[in-house]
């Protein structure tokens, strides 16, 4: 079965938004989009990860990333680096890279930060870096997207993005901008056909 991998992390709901608007591109091409997440991270017992998450999407294994046709990674910006547990989950899967799995698969990547200046986009070239790795084919936003001359918020030509402008009360962060979205159906359309074309 073919499916495009949406692995994210996301701790108040950004990325979340993000990931769910770019599935909803990959699946408007007709191919799967698989949703998944990593476990955080705990300083004290590195990674805390129950079998199954008391809500939301499944922690991704490596067969998941193995068989994928295509990988759409994101996270939070931490300091224009991407988050701990998803690097934590990069760092598992030397065995893939030894055997080759992801080689000529295409790639992406999206981020959140809650400023316009939190280091989004070194934040998404860091993270194209494993990938890189990996012997995948990254693909980015092109400006034939309209919504990416007209943004005043998230988005870039790098990856999908989202300004944060404020985290309400109860921890749900605000929600993603029509330009914001409509970069990121773009963006899951773009890399599902690249998918199918390389698979």
């Amino acid at each position: 079965m073919s499916y495009v991998l949406v692995l994210y992390y996301s701790r108040n709901g950004s990325c979340k938004a993000l990931a769910d608007a770019i599935a909803d591109g990959v699946e408007q091409t007709g191919i799967e989009a698989r949703l998944r997440t990593v476990a955080p991270i705990s300083a004290e017992t590195e990674a805390v990860k129950p079998v199954i998450p008391e809500n939301g999407d499944l922690y991704c294994s490596l067969e998941d990333l193995r068989n994928c046709s295509g990988l759409v990674l994101g996270s939070p910006t931490r300091f224009g680096n991407m988050a701990a547990p998803l690097k934590y989950f990069l760092d598992s899967t030397s065995a893939e890279w030894l055997n080759g799995s992801l080689v000529g698969k295409p790639a992406g990547v999206f981020t959140s930060s809650s400023s316009m200046h939190g280091g989004q986009e070194s934040t998404l070239l860091s993270m194209m870096l494993p990938l890189l790795h990996h012997g995948m084919v990254i693909a980015g936003v092109p400006y034939a997207v309209p919504a990416l001359h007209k943004t005043k918020f998230g988005g870039t030509p790098y990856g999908p993005s989202h300004v944060e402008s404020h985290v309400e009360s109860d921890g749900i962060a605000s929600e993603l901008k029509s330009e914001e979205r409509e970069i990121c159906v773009e963006f899951g359309k773009r890399v599902a056909s690249l998918a199918s074309k390389l698979n």
